[in-house]
């Protein structure tokens, strides 16, 4: 397992540098291109969250070593933007589109089979950017914790610029455009989130793996249902 970091400046994040982690398997066979799951944190967190707290490269490792299908994770600074266009200038959505996707593919990962994956303020981010339909190759989209909500006045101060953000990021509106992806969300049933990821989970087409389980929004929850996660993406990113 090779991991690497570094950072660029973003047009999209003007002022501040924007760091990424990533973490990739030796591959099977020489020129063999490898899918890619890029990582959404959350509120308060970074990059760093990927190789740090989740120790995802450690889990991917054993997922390897299990069988499961290779794939590389990948993930990039959002500050605390909620992944989408702000009224302060910064565009973190168009950031991963347009500029960490497309490093990616020049590392040699396969931008024809993309995962998404995020917890908490990362989790909405995941789910708004699949159901976007921005990133023609995400085959798949997990959400652990996601911080979403049916309306404005539920949500949380700062995730949205006011009313009119919110409807033109309304996770709950955007569902059906998920019908074709690989969908898997959890959340753990002691997460004050539970209803709301229960409400947005009953409204989604097609088959939903994942579930509640024993557990906080925190990142021991996070880290128990990883190895889940991970065998999620192996299987739709295969």
């Amino acid at each position: 397992m090779s991991t690497r970091t570094g950072a660029f400046v973003s047009r999209f994040r003007p002022g501040v540098a924007t760091h990424w982690s990533l973490a990739v398997p030796l591959p099977d066979e020489a020129g063999q291109l490898l899918p890619v799951a890029v990582f959404l944190h959350g509120l308060g967190g970074s990059s760093e969250v990927l190789l740090g707290d989740l120790a995802a490269d450690r889990a991917l490792q054993r997922h390897l070593d299990d069988g499961g299908p290779s794939f590389a994770v990948a993930a990039v600074d959002g500050g605390d933007s909620w992944w989408h266009a702000r009224a302060d200038g910064s565009d973190t959505q168009s950031m991963l589109v347009q500029e960490f996707l497309p490093f990616l593919g020049d590392q040699g990962l396969d931008l024809g089979k993309v995962g998404i994956f995020g917890t908490s303020m990362g989790g909405f981010g995941a789910l708004l950017l699949a159901s976007r339909g921005r990133v023609s190759g995400v085959r798949a989209v997990a959400a652990m914790s996601p911080a979403v909500w049916s309306s404005y006045e539920e949500g949380m101060e700062g995730a949205f610029d006011g009313p009119a953000d919110f409807k033109a990021n309304d996770v709950f509106a955007l569902r059906p455009r998920l019908a074709a992806i690989g969908k898997r969300i959890d959340c753990g049933s002691e997460d004050n989130l539970a209803p709301t990821v229960r409400n947005y989970r009953s409204g989604l087409p097609g088959r939903v793996e994942g579930g509640f389980q024993p557990g906080g929004h925190d990142a021991l929850y996070w880290r128990s249902i990883l190895p889940d996660v991970l065998d999620f993406l192996g299987r739709s990113l295969g």
